[in-house]
């Protein structure tokens, strides 16, 4: 699978993930996945979340980490320029295959229902 060149910059801020609660959700399965459209042409940014009725904080991580790399090797070159992502786990992901939450992702994030 193609590993992009330059991974999305991070949401570090809460005050950042607040404001991407304001724009478009896109539910699945495996994850909910929140877009906001900032209105620049600014490399795009994407912030993970899993909470805790989810397990404990191993299961989260292991969430989590899922995550990041599949927006790493195959959703990140789909982030439009000027996007904010938050993408909310699931424990669901942990059962999944990989190939399968990599595709997911990218449909979801190609606004692909």
């Amino acid at each position: 699978m193609p590993v992009t060149g330059k991974p999305p910059r991070r949401l570090r801020k809460r005050a950042e993930f607040l404001a991407v609660r304001r724009g478009e959700t896109r539910r699945g399965r495996l994850f909910a996945l929140e877009v906001l459209h900032r209105g620049d042409g600014g490399a795009p940014r994407v912030g993970f979340t899993v909470t805790k009725k989810s397990g404990n904080a191993v299961r989260r991580n292991r969430i989590r980490r899922r995550l990041k790399e599949a927006v790493r090797c195959h959703a990140a070159g789909d982030m439009a320029p000027g996007n904010d992502y938050v993408i909310v786990g699931r424990s669901d992901i942990l059962s999944a295959p990989f190939g399968q939450l990599a595709a997911e992702l990218t449909r979801r994030i190609r606004n692909k229902r």
